[in-house]
């Protein structure tokens, strides 16, 4: 099983500020301003608790960065990808989670040979909140990079020449036009549950532990507290000269970290999910 660090929500060029960990620990990725291609806006997207994206990140911040900056309204479309929370919006019988990927960071997927019964880890800007009597507030800091959540893959379709399902229709990368048409086009949909451990779906988010954060205390965000593990491994965008003094430098460019397959990188993967997956099977699994 080959694990890719996946980087995915809001940086400095969309979006402009960190996705959130709320007090509760719940984290919330903030999916990348989009085109009407893309058909839902923040204010469609809900929490666990109901609450939309929207109200949320206008007491945060009433600007958003998309190219340009312009101020956050309930028009504004994002693109809702991956999509992990079966919640975020009304779904279809049959949903699970998925990913879409294209161009060229889709390209160094299929380069390093990504299929079935891999591992998506993903990980984004991220910044604690506190609520206030004015509302939400981010702590101070520019944040860290943090591991959020994970995918283990079932299938991989191409929208312009395989059959879509009927509850995947609506992911932004079976639904806009523009990506439909294009050959590298891609969703990666997820397992129902991990096989590693079938109590777990195969898709989903963290509840918030520090042992989640990539970046070192004291350092810039791309900075990172890798376990001595990864120091024998190939990473892509990454090279031995990666390896600093007392951290690993990540690449400030690239989507896809495709881990070379190696068993104690798998192991740590399996039990960050396993300690801090919030999509636990309720029903006791018969054998």
């Amino acid at each position: 099983m080959k694990v890719i660090l996946s980087r995915k929500g809001f940086d400095s060029g969309y979006g402009g500020y960190p996705s959130i960990i709320l007090p509760t620990g719940e984290m919330i990725t903030l999916p990348i301003p989009s085109d009407k291609e893309d058909f839902n806006t923040y204010n469609d997207v809900k929490t666990k608790s109901g609450e939309s994206l929207y109200n949320i990140m206008k007491q945060l911040n009433k600007n958003i960065k998309a190219g340009t900056t312009r101020v956050l309204d309930k028009s504004i479309n994002c693109h809702l990808d991956p999509d992990l929370c079966e919640f975020s919006i009304p779904r279809q019988h049959g949903w699970r989670g998925a990913f879409g990927q294209i161009s060229a960071a889709q390209k160094v997927l299929e380069n390093n040979d990504i299929k079935e019964g891999d591992l998506f880890i993903f990980f984004g800007w991220f910044n604690d909140v506190i609520k206030t009597t004015e509302g939400y507030k981010f702590k101070r800091g520019d944040g860290k990079h943090t591991i959020f959540g994970y995918l283990q893959i079932d299938k991989i379709i191409r929208p312009n020449k395989d059959e879509v399902p009927e509850w995947l229709k609506g992911h932004p990368h079976a639904r806009a036009i523009s990506r439909v048409k294009k050959d590298s086009n891609c969703i990666y949909i997820a397992k129902e549950r991990c096989t590693f451990n079938e109590n777990i779906k195969g898709y989903g988010m963290f509840r918030y532990d520090k042992e989640l954060d990539l970046t070192k205390d004291g350092l810039t965000r791309t900075c990172w507290n890798l376990p001595d593990i990864f120091k024998n491994v190939n990473i892509t965008y990454h090279t031995k000269d990666s390896w600093k003094d007392g951290y690993f430098k990540s690449a400030c460019r690239g989507q896809e970290f495709v881990i070379d397959e190696n068993e104690d990188v798998e192991k740590w993967a399996i039990r960050l999910i396993e300690n801090y997956s919030t999509n636990y099977i309720k029903e006791k699994i018969k054998g």
